[in-house]
């Protein structure tokens, strides 16, 4: 395993350290995930336009350092990217709830333009929300595909509806209003959720075991909302 540098980022599940600066390393915890096949997920979007950090698939960088090695199970090494996520954007007052909602929507619409690595499917993020988008001077970059796999998009907007809702119906977060503002206008233009997709996307985040038990009762309160806000259509 190669060795790390400054410790530059934690979530749920994995660790972030930094390379150069170029370059980062995100390293799973207790072999949560494969980030190699994440790592090829990345780069079959990336390659279709979508906007995705790259990954490193060589040895080493142009310094040779070690710890730049190949993408693993365990490591991904790919692209250092400048800006907050999404979330942070927002507390900061650089984006509003209104086109935060939007933004995903039309990350959701561009992802599932592109055709999946199956027949008939189309490629699915299952995670996207505020905390995994990073506002760059680029524009929007979609992290964290470790959930990622190929299936109908009604899910991927059922789960990213199903997030942001868990928020909203929480009234011990302080975000929870302006994260139905969101929801709304996730939901606002004709997006993919189905009835189909909605049901299993809180199958799954009721089964996930990075879930608190808080999260996981708030399930049921998240679906009524997200189908108040917007009647599933049926596929």
């Amino acid at each position: 395993m190669p060795a790390t540098g400054k410790l530059i980022g934690s979530g749920r599940t994995a660790d972030v350290y930094e390379i150069d600066e170029a370059w980062v390393l995100r390293r799973n915890r207790e072999d949560w995930g494969d980030a190699a096949a994440e790592g090829a997920v990345m780069e079959h979007v990336r390659a279709h336009g979508y906007p995705v950090p790259r990954v490193r698939t060589g040895d080493a960088g142009a310094s040779g350092d070690s710890r730049a090695s190949r993408t693993s199970r365990t490591d991904l090494v790919m692209e250092r990217l400048t800006g907050p996520t999404m979330l942070e954007a927002f507390v900061a007052g650089t984006i509003d709830a209104v086109e935060a909602g939007a933004v995903l929507a039309s990350l959701l619409r561009q992802l599932h333009a592109i055709p999946g690595r199956w027949p008939g499917t189309r490629v699915l993020h299952l995670d996207l929300h505020p905390e995994n988008v990073l506002i760059t001077p680029d524009g929007p970059r979609v992290i964290d595909w470790g959930t990622a796999e190929d299936g109908d998009p009604g899910l991927d907007w059922g789960l990213s509806a199903i997030i942001l809702a868990q928020v909203a119906v929480d009234d011990d977060q302080p975000v929870a209003e302006p994260a139905r503002a969101m929801l709304g206008s996730l939901l606002a233009d004709p997006s993919g959720l189905t009835g189909e997709g909605l049901t299993e996307a809180r199958r799954r985040r009721a089964v996930n075991p990075t879930m608190t038990p808080r999260e996981v009762e708030l399930l049921g309160t998240a679906e009524e909302l997200v189908r108040s806000l917007a009647a599933p259509r049926e596929p």
